[in-house]
């Protein structure tokens, strides 16, 4: 597996993440008090974020289309569904 086909797999690994973290994990804290979903999902999407901007800053010296949208990119990873979108449009460009 190369670099680039490693990026899009962590990204739609850290998309996922946040999704559940943010649309199921948070509403069940709050709704019901009950932190177990928070603490499972928590730790794997902080360290898929740390991958995700680790690997952006990594190819930003292998990939035009990363170099060239590589503040984007990195929003992308504060958004919900951002990292989807990056995905799509860097697929668009292989």
């Amino acid at each position: 597996m190369n670099l680039i086909n490693f990026f899009r797999l962590i990204a739609l690994l850290e998309g996922l993440s946040y999704v559940l973290l943010l649309f199921i994990a948070v509403p069940i804290k709050y709704l019901y008090n009950e932190t177990f979903y928070v603490k499972i999902l928590g730790m794997p999407h902080g360290a898929l974020f740390m991958v995700y901007v680790l690997l952006s800053i990594l190819l930003i010296f292998k990939n035009n289309w990363i170099r060239n949208n590589f503040f984007y990119v990195l929003v992308a990873s504060v958004i919900p569904f951002g990292t989807f979108v990056v995905d799509f449009k860097l697929k668009k460009t292989l």
